[in-house]
């Protein structure tokens, strides 16, 4: 007797079905088990759980709704409930279609649910606009933060920035170098880095040619000559000349008559002692250089700029140099020459900027950062550079045609700078377009055309034969 009470609390609570049948063999009720379907119900895993309202709601574990009814457990094989009716507003219209909840480019004839348990949106006629334009709610375009902003006219500005090196001025270079075989006799107190005025004395040399030649001249300028020997002395003058004796020693010697037996050089121009070689009793040959004197109070920015900003800069722009052993200051310049010329492994063109350097603080070799002012007086129509929905081949903006219509417009572009960019066609000034969220919008705009596609192909879809749009 407590084994078949037992077994009845088994079987009311387990959801087991008994069953028997008398045994005539060895006079006993043999009595088994059979699972009912609640059982069966109980071993199997739901895939999800959906709103026991049918919302489309849905959740991976057990849960209660705002009411406290508990989620309906959605099995493998359980088929897809109908969708609810549209509300008797909109009961009169047409139903064109059902597309995938989740923005999928998925629609159906016939209601139906997506693996999650949503139900699939009906779509309307009359939603459809075929003027290209993509509409949304004002809750969304709230939600999604769409800004627009009208097109104007604008001077675009296009900040070049280049890196480069400070170099001498080549025009403002002099080398001191004999023209003869020539002895160092004495040197003055200059050393490399000194800086020298023209006409301050460097070095006394004495050369055996310059002073044959300097005898030689005197003897023609004080002998009582005739034309023709006058013409001889020009000529030994500007053998004096040759040898690169300083003007000045030439005339101190018309004016004493004396050969002198050493000749004093000066420096050539104001500036810095850049090299030099000469020694006190030092033998010099022809060609040898014994000072190297730069005049650094103009020097040159050789700066490289990129073979895509070519096209944007030109002779006589206004540059702004900043040296990187200076941050703060900013020494003002501008373009003297674009050399014709693109480096193959940078892809670059040097650029040479005049820059004045009156207390000497640039120096040769220092690295600068030049910003090329390439702005353009004459406006131009002109949008944020966020408007523009560039896919690499074309180029659109979201055109905002007002109670929340935008209308996708390929447009062509110019210049970019200081966060705009000029529109040279396909915009018209005064026309807003969208400067925020437009990749929403834009997202929109390619659903809308997709599911047009598969609306356009559903008749077909639903024909004797056809899959009807449901997964199987």
């Amino acid at each position: 007797m407590k084994t078949l009470r037992l077994l009845t609390i088994l079987t009311l609570g387990g959801g087991l079905a008994l069953g028997g049948h008398w045994s005539s063999n060895d006079g006993r009720w043999s009595v088994h088990a059979e699972v009912t379907p609640a059982a069966a119900e109980a071993n199997r895993a739901p895939l999800y759980y959906r709103d026991p309202g049918g919302a489309p709601l849905w959740s991976a574990a057990p849960r209660k709704d705002d009411r406290g009814r508990d989620y309906l457990p959605v099995y493998d094989d359980q088929p897809a409930a109908a969708a609810p009716k549209p509300a008797q507003a909109e009961s009169s219209r047409k139903i064109l279609y059902y597309r995938n909840p989740m923005g999928l480019p998925d629609t159906s004839p016939v209601p139906k649910k997506d693996p999650m348990g949503m139900n699939y949106i009906p779509v309307y006629e009359g939603d459809e606009v075929d003027d290209g334009t993509v509409k949304l709610s004002p809750g969304k375009i709230q939600r999604a933060g769409v800004r627009s902003e009208p097109a104007r006219r604008r001077a675009i500005r296009v900040a070049v920035k280049a890196p480069g090196t400070i170099q001498l001025d080549e025009r403002r270079v002099s080398v001191i170098a004999m023209r003869a075989e020539s002895f160092v006799q004495k040197v003055a107190d200059v050393t490399t880095g000194t800086r020298v005025k023209a006409g301050q004395p460097l070095m006394e040399i004495y050369s055996s040619a310059v002073a044959s030649a300097a005898a030689e001249y005197l003897s023609t300028i004080t002998s009582k000559t005739t034309g023709g020997i006058e013409i001889y002395g020009r000529g030994s003058r500007q053998r004096l000349v040759n040898l690169d004796v300083p003007e000045q020693v030439i005339a101190e010697m018309e004016k004493t008559r004396v050969a002198p037996v050493t000749i004093h050089w000066s420096a050539p121009r104001d500036g810095i002692v850049l090299e030099r070689s000469a020694i006190e009793g030092m033998r010099a040959n022809p060609g040898d250089v014994l000072f190297k004197i730069a005049d650094i109070s103009l020097v040159w920015a050789l700066v490289d700029v990129a073979e895509r900003d070519l096209g944007n800069i030109a002779v006589g722009q206004g540059v702004a140099v900043r040296a990187r052993s200076f941050p703060g200051r900013i020494f003002s310049g501008k373009i003297a020459i674009v050399y014709p010329q693109v480096n193959r492994d940078t892809r670059t063109v040097r650029v040479r900027i005049e820059l004045a350097n009156p207390d000497a603080v640039l120096l040769p070799d220092m690295y600068v950062d030049a910003d090329i002012d390439t702005a353009d007086s004459a406006p131009v129509l002109a949008i944020q550079d966020s408007s523009v929905l560039d896919t690499g081949t074309r180029q659109a903006v979201l055109v905002d045609k007002g109670e929340g219509r935008f209308e996708p417009r390929e447009v062509k572009l110019g210049r970019r700078g200081g966060g705009h960019i000029e529109v040279r066609d396909g915009l018209a000034e005064g026309e807003a377009v969208v400067t925020s969220a437009n990749f929403l919008i834009d997202a929109e705009s390619n659903l809308k055309a997709a599911l047009k596609g598969f609306a356009d192909a559903a008749p077909q879809a639903s024909e004797p034969g056809h899959a009807t749009g449901e997964h199987k």
